[in-house]
């Protein structure tokens, strides 16, 4: 099959949302750039004045340009093998797919399988997110994993101990790679829906939210997320620059949420904050 490849720049604070657009007129797979993102989609699907009309529906808050180019048939899964490495954490995690052979063992093993979704374990924000975690006691405590993408998070909480986690994405394709990596994992304790903060329904507060998202979601959502915190819970967020810090933190204070620890790689920012109240 021949496929479109759009080349997208864009801005990271909205390249998921424009990726959460596209996922919705048949394009199949994402891979992050360092100008935005590249989309794919077989070519009889393609329609050029889909892109024009997404253009004029976020006019107002963002401008992306792209272009695109045919990719001719190739096997698409030898590519990804070819280019998909695992990923090492502290030394105690190792993060791979069903066709990496590691002799080594470590503490902690987690087995993704992407397609489509985000949240592989190398962009920064979600080693950060799990180094987190892994300085977290996650004992028998309640997580909710706001945007689980391909469920990393909620399975690195599984590992650490956590008695109940609650999982959940706006996108469909995250929520049905989330189910199966739960299955290639084992997982018994992990629950999963598609849903928005808005939407979903809980029954209780957490001991542990992580929200690995992006600055727009996380100033707008940061209020939804403390009021589901116990008192002296933690909410673990990431997926906006150290330059983005400060507004961050003005939100968290306004909710009574204090920071307790933050990481920087790459000028990409991942914090800890408790609830205090």
């Amino acid at each position: 099959m021949v496929y479109i490849e759009l080349n997208l720049g864009v801005s990271t604070d909205y390249v998921e949302v424009l990726l959460a657009e596209l996922s919705q007129i048949g394009y199949e797979s994402f891979v992050y750039t360092d100008s935005g993102a590249n989309a794919y989609i077989p070519e009889n699907l393609f329609r050029k004045e889909e892109i024009n009309e997404l253009q004029e529906k976020y006019s107002n808050l963002f401008s992306f340009e792209y272009c695109w180019q045919k990719i001719l048939p190739q096997n698409w899964n030898e590519v990804w093998e070819a280019s998909y490495e695992p990923i090492f954490i502290q030394e105690t995690c190792v993060i791979k797919s069903d066709f990496h052979q590691i002799a080594k063992k470590y503490p902690y093993e987690i087995m993704i399988n992407p397609k489509m979704s985000f949240g592989t374990g190398h962009h920064e924000t979600t080693k950060m997110m799990i180094e987190h975690q892994l300085e977290i006691d996650h004992q028998a405590k309640t997580v909710l994993d706001v945007g689980c993408g391909t469920g990393v998070l909620s399975l690195m909480a599984e590992l650490l101990g956590a008695h109940k986690i609650i999982a959940f994405d706006i996108d469909e394709w995250a929520v049905t790679n989330t189910l199966e990596n739960i299955l290639v994992n084992n997982s018994k304790r992990i629950q999963v829906s598609q849903n928005t903060i808005k939407s979903i329904t809980l029954e209780d507060n957490f001991d542990i939210i992580l929200a690995n998202i992006n600055r727009n979601v996380l100033l707008t959502e940061i209020p939804w997320y403390a009021k589901l915190l116990k008192t002296g819970a933690l909410l673990v967020i990431s997926g906006f620059y150290e330059s983005d810090r400060d507004a961050i933190l003005e939100i968290a204070k306004e909710a009574f949420l204090n920071l307790e620890k933050q990481k920087v790689d790459n000028q990409w920012t991942a914090l800890v904050l408790k609830k205090n109240i």
